[in-house]
């Protein structure tokens, strides 16, 4: 199995994170990199990677973080249409987790997904987020744990 990280996206590797895309059915659910490259550029709490697997790029992820008000927020997550299904979704989220852990007063990894039949709230509830009750416009809020004692990635 490919080791999964996550990497500083450079002028050398940008084209082939902005290649990326979801499926047909997935491109409502989020926007793409490109544009969501531009908006983390221009966004002073925003940490971004892009998910490789050994050398191949396969998705990219966007956190926004406020270290003062200490709140996380998984704001852009995906993987590549082809690389779908072999776990790198998985593994990339554990390497986010694992980041968000480390910052200062971190208790949950908040997000947030468009209900709809191709969307991600089944992969966002396999990997343990809980669904809050909250909507911001047409997106649902779901809360993953990150205090002592909550669930644990692999």
């Amino acid at each position: 199995m490919p080791v999964v990280t996550l990497r500083e996206i450079t002028a050398e590797t940008v084209r082939a994170i902005c290649a990326l895309h979801v499926r047909p059915d997935q491109t409502g659910y989020v926007a793409n990199n490109a544009v969501s490259i531009a908006q983390a550029h221009f966004e002073p709490r925003a940490w971004f990677r892009a998910v490789y697997a050994d050398e191949t790029p396969v998705g990219f992820v966007l956190l926004y973080e406020d270290t003062d008000e200490q709140q996380y927020f998984l704001w852009r997550f995906m993987i590549g249409a082809d690389q779908q299904g072999k776990g790198y979704g998985h593994d990339a989220l554990d390497l986010v987790v694992a980041h968000v852990r480390g910052r200062p007063g971190a208790r949950e990894l908040r997000s947030s997904y468009i209900p709809g039949d191709a969307g991600p709230a089944g992969f966002y509830r396999a990997y343990g987020f809980v669904e809050t009750g909250e909507v911001e416009g047409s997106e649902s809020v779901i809360a993953f744990p990150l205090e002592p004692g909550a669930r644990e990635t692999r």
